[in-house]
């Protein structure tokens, strides 16, 4: 959370005059990077929290983050994540009390409309009775907004994101060699899907979308590890398009390989507010994804690219092949696509964070 969404925040109010502390949890081994990209900006705490609500550990986290609450005597405190979120609400009560404010900021309900049942019983109870240990709820998608509303909270409000970095998305050394290094002719039409492959990205319904087109000119390009890689390659070889399929692990040079593809797709089945997406159409591209929250703030039907059913494979196939088609019509989404995305993008969010903190602090 620190290192993909918080960091640039963290800077920004810095340099706005904030004194600014930090505390995270140890994530793949990261926190060496937080240390070393903002320790000498800011105070770095490392707390024992894990996402999973049954660990251990997280008692040992409660108490350090209480004690850190109770001798930090902050001004506010911004919360992001379920866990991390009840435990710092329950943790700042007695702070509140003295005038601390608590922004807790939603990245995605885990309840949602076509959630599972469990989610609901589970998550919702627990965050509509926490809703009212925070000054502020703040959301970066409008159904969870609408949601946030209902409860009683002191205040909801929503942004755009917390911004995609525009900086990150300019083009880089690989301006036009992905074909070369993937040995596709110049005319292979790329549908290209950035993300953790994992069962919630969905990216297996590509697969065969890509099965039911029948056609060897398309070719699907996946960046990004998970546990599902060894099953997404046995279905492609199963679904004989191994050939099509290609994996490219993580890659620092997004940017790139999405100018270079055609169409981004995004199947998922939950998302907050999907930075793979925004940043796609930032390069331009039209998508073909699944209509669920979050993807609905920021695409529509035949003007971003097409909307699918999150396991609709046809749908999927039949929207691949009218943008492979129509390349005038992958241009005209393209650009609407980069026009929606300005108000995502960083330089935006960090105002509306600004603005959101001076608020809830007068």
């Amino acid at each position: 959370m620190m290192k993909q969404f918080l960091e640039p925040h963290v800077r920004n109010l810095a340099e706005n005059g904030y004194e600014v502390e930090i505390a995270c949890s140890e994530v793949l081994n990261r926190m060496t990077e937080v240390r070393q990209d903002l320790g000498q900006l800011v105070p770095v705490h490392e707390l024992h929290l894990k996402r999973s609500p049954l660990a251990v550990s997280n008692a040992r986290g409660y108490r350090e983050l209480k004690k850190l609450i109770h001798t930090g005597r902050y001004d506010l405190i911004w919360t992001n994540e379920p866990v991390m979120g009840v435990a710092t609400r329950l943790a700042a009560r007695k702070a509140r009390r003295h005038g601390t404010k608590v922004l807790y900021m939603v990245h995605g309900f885990h309840f949602y409309k076509g959630a599972p049942l469990l989610n609901w019983l589970v998550f919702c109870p627990v965050e509509r009775l926490m809703a009212s240990r925070a000054d502020c709820i703040c959301t970066i998608n409008r159904e969870d907004y609408a949601r946030a509303q209902k409860m009683h909270t002191p205040r909801a409000a929503y942004i755009h994101g917390v911004g995609i970095d525009t900086g990150r998305l300019q083009p880089g050394d690989n301006p036009a060699g992905l074909r070369q290094e993937l040995g596709l002719p110049e005319d292979a039409f790329l549908v290209l899907s950035v993300g953790e492959l994992n069962g919630n990205k969905n990216q297996q319904v590509i697969i065969r979308a890509v099965a039911r087109l029948k056609d060897p000119a398309v070719h699907y390009v996946l960046c990004g590890k998970g546990d599902q890689r060894q099953t997404l390659e046995v279905l492609a070889k199963e679904l004989n398009i191994a050939g099509q399929v290609h994996f490219l692990g993580y890659r620092r040079d997004i940017a790139d390989i999405c100018r270079q593809s055609d169409v981004f797709a995004l199947p998922s089945r939950r998302e907050g507010l999907p930075f793979a997406a925004m940043e796609a159409m930032y390069c331009g591209l039209p998508l073909v994804n699944s209509g669920i929250r979050g993807l609905t703030d920021i695409t529509e039907d035949g003007v971003s690219g097409y909307v699918c059913g999150p396991d609709d494979a046809e749908c999927y196939a039949e929207s691949i092949r009218k943008l492979k088609d129509a390349p005038e019509d992958r241009i005209r989404m393209g650009e609407w696509n980069q026009k929606t995305v300005e108000a995502f993008t960083i330089d935006r969010t960090k105002q509306e964070i600004l603005r959101l903190i001076r608020e809830i602090m007068d």
